[in-house]
């Protein structure tokens, strides 16, 4: 048998014991400083070896800064999905305060990246402020984003700000998500205004189709170009206003039954919503007035009990009869 065959394998001595020939204390005291890259004797300061490379972990980011740091991940941010470039990119910082270096290097690094990332990652966080402004989940910031993105380069969309595209994209992606907003409440958000929300919407929503984009929450649901319906804004007007389940569930079906009987035909969803409401918080005998509903839902006084005397007269058909309510009682106004 050879000697290269009954070699045992290397492996470290662990009775060797790194100690201070200065001290000699038992059991040693040393100390790695990493920052200086130096091994030191912790009782009398020896530098005992230099150059020490530190072996720990290199956290690149920390999710939890105001906690004292304790979430560190060491792979960095997710790259973003939205973007055409690889986004490993390395940022150049400014530098020492009175050298011009570092801000030079900045400036041709700004130049070197990619213009369109620039602008889309621009145009992405002003798209989750809106977002955040108007308490939108981050589904919704996800899809306006995307719908954003397709049509960020179709020249159908030439001459179209981009304020009013960003809102036409947060319009589609409430849609999307099955979060009902209408074009009143997008155009209080972002200042845009309604007759433009449209129109850009009108543009994007043929363009999104042409990609293959499905513009429907549901997955057995066909998507319609109508506006939003009354049933769709109603809980959260009923939860803004402070109403119990009972009150929600009868102004939900009260708008149904407008919409199928066409009571209504013609007025908003947002007037239809508040008529509905207001018939229902009648109906239950419940402490709430025309002028918080108008002040919830944005609906004039006049407009809530013009809509509701239409309501009042088809009284027979909106209201079943198991609910077991004397319609005699309710009032005309």
């Amino acid at each position: 048998m050879s000697a290269a065959a009954t070699e045992e394998p290397f492996h470290p001595n662990l009775n060797v014991t790194l100690m201070c020939p200065e001290c000699r204390i038992m059991p040693p005291d040393i100390v790695e400083r990493f920052s200086e890259g130096d091994m030191v004797c912790g009782n009398c300061g020896l530098v005992l070896g230099d150059r020490i490379v530190d072996t720990r972990s290199e956290w690149r980011t920390f999710s939890n800064d105001d906690q004292g740091n304790d979430d560190p991940s060491r792979v960095g941010d997710a790259g973003n999905p939205l973007l055409d470039s690889s986004q490993l990119d390395t940022m150049i910082s400014l530098g020492a305060p009175g050298s011009t270096l570092g801000r030079e290097l900045n400036r041709l690094q700004s130049k070197a990246n990619d213009r369109k990332d620039t602008a889309l990652q621009a145009a992405f966080s002003k798209i989750s402020q809106m977002c955040e402004a108007f308490l939108l989940p981050k589904m919704v910031q996800d899809a306006a984003k995307e719908a954003y993105k397709i049509v960020y380069d179709d020249k159908k969309l030439k001459g179209k700000s981009q304020e009013s595209i960003m809102a036409a994209a947060i319009f589609i992606a409430c849609r999307r998500s099955g979060v009902a907003r209408t074009f009143k409440e997008i155009w209080a958000l972002t200042n845009v205004p309604k007759k433009e929300i449209g129109r850009t919407f009108k543009v994007m929503e043929k363009i999104l189709m042409g990609a293959g984009i499905k513009l429907s929450h549901s997955t057995n649901e066909e998507y319609q170009t109508t506006q939003t319906n009354a049933e769709d804004l109603m809980r959260r007007f009923c939860s803004n206003l402070g109403l119990n389940p009972q009150v929600t569930k009868a102004a939900e079906h009260i708008a149904r039954r407008v919409k199928e009987e066409g009571t209504l035909a013609g007025r908003s969803p947002i007037s239809i919503a508040a008529a509905a409401i207001y018939m229902a918080v009648n109906l239950f005998s419940q402490n709430t007035t025309a002028a918080s509903i108008s002040e919830k839902t944005g609906v004039s006084d006049g407009t809530i009990k013009t809509s509701y005397k239409f309501l009042w007269e088809a009284r027979e058909k909106l209201v079943p009869k198991d609910w077991k309510i004397d319609l005699d009682k309710l009032p005309k106004v």
